[in-house]
């Protein structure tokens, strides 16, 4: 079984080579790494062309965004799985690959999810909060669960199926396709209780207010377009469920 792992990155030079990194240290033999590159000015494709040999496919032009990026990444991978590494982001530690595939093997099914520690910017070392995910029922969607975007690796008919993330959720675009695979189609996803990814702070829809308000806008049409009841709510229990990730 080949994974797709998909790294989109615009301007990270900061980062980005410790993201490949983590990637080259997998000890998964089947891996497909696909780099899509926004047009970096600062030094991040002479990183990324430093390391074209943990790397399937490298491209650098101009696109419309994260989101519009990945479905780029996606297109062009082979892989029966695909997942997505954001350059911020890393594996921390080598049999993530491995044991995401076993859970695909062992269980037949279309997803598989499970938890994010969330770090401190430059402090790795440093963590912040922890996303402890579970096993899931449909109706938790309704009480604003969801699992960890960063952690989620899903076959790729899915995406050819069911669509991919729709630029018309901004920052959003993941827990539209999120509520759109798993509470209206019903995908089968099994958890993992373990962490995938280490993620730093510092998100498209995380810091200033107007941020977060446009986030939260962009959230409510989700829920709405997707039929969950009562969404004003949701929104507010998917805000309170962070809480519980600082203790």
């Amino acid at each position: 079984m080949k994974i797709s792992v998909v790294t989109v990155v615009f301007n990270n030079v900061e980062f980005i080579e410790e993201c490949i990194l983590s990637i080259a240290a997998q000890d998964y033999p089947y891996i497909e790494y696909i780099v899509v590159d926004g047009g970096s000015t600062d030094g991040t494709v002479s990183v990324i062309n430093k390391h074209l040999k943990h790397i399937s496919y490298f491209c650098s032009e101009k696109d419309e965004g994260l989101y519009d990026a990945l479905n780029k990444g996606i297109a062009l991978s082979t892989g029966e799985v695909v997942g997505v590494l954001h350059a911020d982001d890393y594996f921390p530690d080598p049999s993530i690959l491995s044991e995401v595939a076993s859970y695909f093997k062992k269980y037949q099914c279309e997803g598989v999810y499970g938890n994010v520690n969330f770090i401190q910017r430059r402090w790795p070392s440093e963590l912040r909060r922890k996303w402890i995910s579970k096993v899931y029922q449909r109706k938790d969607f309704r009480y604003g669960w969801m699992p960890a975007h960063p952690s989620l690796f899903l076959k790729r008919t899915l995406f050819y199926s069911l669509g991919g993330y729709s630029l018309d959720y901004g920052t959003c675009a993941d827990y539209e396709l999120i509520l759109r695979y798993f509470y209206r189609n019903r995908i089968e996803a099994v958890f993992m209780n373990k962490v995938l990814v280490n993620m730093r702070l510092g998100g498209l829809s995380n810091g200033s207010f107007r941020k977060v308000s446009r986030a939260a806008a962009y959230d409510y049409k989700a829920l709405v377009a997707h039929k969950i009841p009562h969404p004003f709510f949701v929104l507010l229990l998917k805000k309170l469920r962070k809480v519980r990730q600082f203790f």
